[in-house]
């Protein structure tokens, strides 16, 4: 069951190239990494490391920058590689984490090394 916040994080990407990708209604990941980077932006939103609408906008400048470089039909196209650039902005922006440190956790994110472990007593 989804928390308010979350409802209305995931329901205000809905209907754009900037809605996360789905599959019968459902969110639909091909790789662990990007449920990881899904679910880390949000908790870090929810936590008041940012909010959500800097997350978005971020996204959706990552999402324009790619398509500014790329073909539409490009099938190097990957949504949670826009969502993952646009979450370390935001996380650099907000001062959570150093810029080498970002680059690092992105690259674990993206190899599943990453243990996203994010207590509630923590945030």
């Amino acid at each position: 069951m989804q928390t308010k916040f979350e409802h209305y994080a995931t329901t205000n990407l809905l209907g754009g190239r900037q809605s996360p990708p789905r599959y019968n209604g459902k969110l639909q990941f091909k790789s662990e990494w990007e449920s990881r980077a899904f679910g880390l932006a949000l908790a870090l939103s929810k936590a008041g490391y940012f909010e959500w609408e800097q997350f978005q906008q971020a996204l959706i400048q990552t999402i324009a920058e790619w398509e500014e470089a790329n073909e539409l039909d490009d099938p190097s196209w990957n949504y949670y590689e826009r969502w993952l650039l646009a979450l370390e902005l935001v996380v650099r922006n907000s001062g959570l984490i150093a810029s080498e440190e970002a680059a690092d956790r992105v690259a674990e994110i993206r190899e599943g090394s990453y243990a996203c472990q994010v207590k509630r007593n923590d945030l």
